[in-house]
């Protein structure tokens, strides 16, 4: 039995030195990918980019799936690890509120502008480029790394990786997450689901409304009880508090001379540790209001197709997920952190959902978060990120599978 100390491959300071001599060359890469508009089921052209990408700096193989995702692999040993950004963005909503065109994928001396820069096509151009300094550096081990770019996660966070898991077969150890995250790293987020209430009335004529049974009426005594028990939702001293709110109301009725006969609204639920969509979808039907009035209390379903045209329908759930500080995932990354920046992690959550949903909400998949950017301008006017960003997360995810595999029991 050998005894001697491995001696680690892992070179932080040459890692950090090529992920700034690639600078500006994700800078252009990202703004390549900005100047491609990708919303939802519509990513074609930025798949087809990223592929480019990929093959110009050396990944071993790239494939896109069905689906529409695109795949590429560095490296062929048993450790397999996955790093994943989704590649569609939201729509740039009024335009009046940018100050630069939201497509122009504009660069300065220190930021990349335009939607997508963020959240979270920031994410996928330091993975490529960490797969380069890997080839440059020599840093491939007994691990395949696969960089994936996915699809469909704004209308329908995880569908992606759902189809990735169970029928492209691909069950990473762990997978890091890229979305926004400051440059801290992240451990869990709240789930969610989308909800909806319906109730029945009886229409009239709007000249004797007491002939009928106005089923706007009794949604708003249901509305009312919404909003109280959104105040008594469990609470999670790490994830915080579930949460819920009223996205969207409608109604029905055979005129604007008539009483409803059926109103329906929309809930956004959040869900924290402890809450699944049986709990919250039995909350609102032992309501008094909903038993009194028969409401209906249903999940969305999903099933829009992708670029590709393949329809994969899934519920609207979205399921709370985290992992402990103490993971060797998550005390792997930490060192990683350490080591490459020479300050201590801060290890937290983030607000809002990604594709962990699935990864590790439903396929019970180790994840942790690591993103160039911070998440407050996802979604928002005058997005941007920073290019020190980038440079440090592809030294991040550069350095992160070789230092897992050594250390690896």
């Amino acid at each position: 039995m050998n005894n001697q100390a491995i001696v680690s491959r892992v070179n932080f300071q040459a890692i950090m030195e090529k992920a700034e001599a690639y600078r500006e060359d994700m800078a252009r890469f990202l703004s390549d990918l900005v100047k491609l508009p990708s919303t939802s089921c519509h990513e074609k052209e930025v798949v087809l980019r990223i592929k480019a990408e990929m093959e110009k700096v050396g990944f071993d193989e790239v494939v896109i799936d069905p689906l529409g995702n695109i795949l590429g692999r560095v490296g062929s040993g048993k450790h397999v690890i996955a790093m994943d950004a989704h590649i569609d963005t939201v729509d740039v909503g009024d335009r009046s509120a940018w100050t630069k065109d939201p497509f122009s994928g504009e660069i300065d001396e220190n930021y990349v502008y335009g939607r997508g820069t963020t959240d979270q096509e920031g994410g996928m151009a330091s993975m490529v480029y960490a797969g380069k300094i890997i080839k440059d550096l020599g840093l491939e081990g007994d691990y395949t790394l696969w960089v994936t770019g996915t699809v469909m996660e704004e209308d329908c966070d995880g569908l992606c990786w759902q189809y990735i898991v169970r029928e492209s077969k691909l069950r990473p150890e762990f997978v890091v997450i890229t979305e926004p995250t400051n440059l801290n790293i992240y451990r869990g987020h709240r789930g969610r689901m989308e909800i909806k209430v319906y109730v029945k009335g009886l229409s009239a004529h709007g000249s004797a409304p007491e002939r009928g049974d106005n089923a706007i009426f009794k949604m708003a005594k249901i509305l009312n009880e919404l909003e109280e028990l959104h105040g008594r939702l469990k609470n999670d001293d790490f994830l915080g508090k579930g949460s819920l709110t009223v996205s969207q109301i409608f109604s029905n009725s055979p005129s604007q001379c008539a009483v409803a006969d059926e109103c329906w609204i929309s809930i956004d639920r959040r869900l924290t540790w402890g809450e699944t969509k049986d709990s919250a979808i039995n909350e609102i039907l032992n309501l008094p209001s909903a038993k009194k009035f028969g409401a209906e209390v249903t999940m969305y379903r999903y099933e829009d197709p992708a670029y590709t045209g393949l329809v994969y329908p899934t519920d609207k759930y979205y399921p709370t997920w985290k992992i402990s500080e103490d993971h060797p995932v998550v005390t792997g990354a930490v060192s990683v952190f350490k080591n490459l920046f020479h300050k201590d992690a801060l290890v937290d959550k983030w607000t809002f959902s990604t594709n962990g949903v699935s990864i590790m909400g439903m396929e019970n998949i180790p994840c942790i978060g690591f993103g160039p950017g911070n998440e407050v301008n996802a979604h928002a006017p005058n997005e941007s990120v920073e290019k020190n960003h980038l440079v440090a997360a592809a030294a991040f995810y550069a350095a992160l599978p070789l230092n897992y595999v050594e250390n690896a029991k």
